[in-house]
């Protein structure tokens, strides 16, 4: 390995039950800078199936003092977290930018993403709402409570790697769940320091649990762990079918934020300028390595040559570079694997008669021999049918399309099994309010990107988009909690209930 020349490389471990401990086995993995491949960021242990059994023992038995603490003290902890990530923002946008790719500033986002939603789910601490009604007996109370699942297992995703952890890490914790997370293997070193942050915050020994290590191997284990009673994960749909399979086999619950084939639609009377801008920033900015990237473009053929003809001299101007460079605009794809599938998708698509209109080729020379580049890509004579159009390609890919009508840009977006966002370009109310109705999308803008959605609303998708809950806002209250429905009779009698369901 690379690292027996480096012995000054940094070397993680695995957090259990309040402790950092070395994993099982030797076998460990390089995390790898992708916008220079030649610097090894660190070396992290490659888990196994008796690390997460050290790791269920540890979490059931932190899991029933956990719950019995009120929500209001599980917030003062949350809320000391937030407060240290805030306190430690560039320094968390550094570690990000080196081990993702994406640009300090970029990463700032992630970061402060995750920020909100630790002072959100703590504020909604004080909010542990139930309901009361009447019931329809005499002197019969009936109300319902909601209590934690138990222990949840969340398999993150590396594209956000820091707003995805906190967006179900911070909601299963304050519903008084008990954690484990895994890393993903590309970033794992921002759940280092995002685990790092919870325990000086004070979170209790156990409650938490980290492993690092590859998906098929210890992710695809806590699928199947009889003691872990909900999976929550963010990535590919194809995993996510897997997911559902194991998990739905043993009765635990899901929460799946999958993949999307999110399309932009500019109508005819739109703001051609600022919907170019949407698009451009959407399709291409992290590589168009986002869930709800955009992938497609929809536009109306009396402005498509004026907005075809912007999008590629955008496109054009786009800087592809490291992470390292502030003013890139583009940065590098996560890994070879990501590099080689996003090249195959192009070069299929050309294959089946779709046309280049710019891009569509690795970048060589210089830092680009040292990442993984590829140059945005623009590409018409799409057809739906094709693989282009309705698979992730998860890089820096635009399909362009031309429509006669509003109702025909609907029914190609909705020919497509994706669902998570989509966005609508015009000045026409009618119009954007009926898209909300129309549109087969869980995540739904008007003049805006197919992304920019916000810690305090419910975020996820519907057909190949996701699968159990929506995550995020009031939804990731409502996802990492059951409800338990309770009467309280103080007839002094049994009474009759002619209406019950059993």
């Amino acid at each position: 390995m690379k690292t027996e020349c480096n012995p000054d490389l940094k070397i993680f471990s695995n957090y259990i039950g309040g402790t950092w401990i070395n994993a099982s086995s030797q076998k460990v993995f390089e995390n790898i800078n992708p916008s220079d491949t030649d610097e090894i960021l660190g070396i992290f242990p490659r888990s196994q199936k008796e690390d997460l059994d050290t790791a269920v023992t540890s979490a059931r038995k932190a899991y029933p003092s956990w719950k019995a603490m009120p929500p209001a003290d599980r917030a003062k902890i949350l809320y000391q977290a937030a407060k240290i990530m805030e306190s430690r923002k560039k320094e968390l946008a550094t570690v990000i930018s080196k081990e993702n790719g994406k640009t300090v500033a970029g990463a700032m986002g992630d970061v402060q993403s995750g920020i909100d939603m630790a002072y959100y789910v703590a504020g909604e601490a004080r909010r542990w709402f139930g309901n009361t009604a009447h019931s329809g007996l005499r002197k019969r109370f009936a109300m319902t409570k909601r209590y934690p699942i138990g222990v949840v297992g969340i398999i993150t995703s590396w594209n956000f790697p820091m707003a995805i952890t906190c967006w179900k890490t911070f909601p299963a914790l304050i519903c008084g769940n008990a954690v484990i997370l895994k890393s993903e293997e590309n970033t794992p070193e921002t759940a280092y320091h995002f685990t790092k942050i919870l325990e000086e915050a004070g979170l209790p020994a156990g409650v938490l649990n980290l492993l690092h290590g590859f998906g098929v191997e210890i992710g695809e284990a806590m699928t199947l762990h009889e003691g872990i009673d909900m999976i929550s994960f963010t990535g590919s749909s194809t995993v996510g079918k897997l997911i559902a399979k194991n998990c739905t086999g043993r009765l635990a619950k899901i929460s799946l934020e999958l993949g999307g084939k999110n399309a932009v639609i500019v109508m005819d009377d739109a703001d051609v300028d600022l919907a170019v801008d949407g698009i451009i920033c959407g399709a291409f900015s992290i590589s168009g390595q986002r869930c709800t990237a955009t992938g497609r473009a929809i536009i109306h053929e009396k402005i498509y040559d004026e907005c075809i003809e912007k999008l590629i001299a955008r496109a054009e101007r786009q800087k592809v570079g490291p992470g390292n460079d502030a003013s890139s605009d583009i940065t590098p794809l996560i890994s070879k694997k990501q590099f080689d599938r996003v090249l195959g998708y192009i070069e299929r698509a050309k294959q089946m008669g779709a046309k280049t209109l710019t891009g569509g080729q690795p970048l060589r020379g210089g830092i680009y021999d040292k990442g993984f580049y590829i140059a945005p890509t623009i590409l018409d004579s799409v057809t739906p049918d094709m693989e282009i159009m309705r698979d992730e390609v998860f890089g820096p890919v635009l399909t362009v399309s031309k429509v006669s009508s509003y109702e025909q840009s609907v029914a190609l977006h909705n020919d497509c099994p994706y669902g998570l966002s989509a966005s609508l370009f015009t000045k026409d109310i009618n119009k954007a309010f009926a898209f909300f109705d129309d549109i087969e999308a869980g995540v739904c803008y008007i003049n805006a990107p197919t992304f920019g959605s916000e810690p305090h609303m419910p975020f996820g998708g519907v057909k190949n988009s996701g699968l159990g809950y929506r995550e995020a806002g009031w939804g990731g209250i409502e996802a990492f909690s059951e409800i338990k429905t309770l009467y309280v009779d103080y007839s002094a009698k049994i009474q009759n209930v002619q209406f019950e369901k059993n």
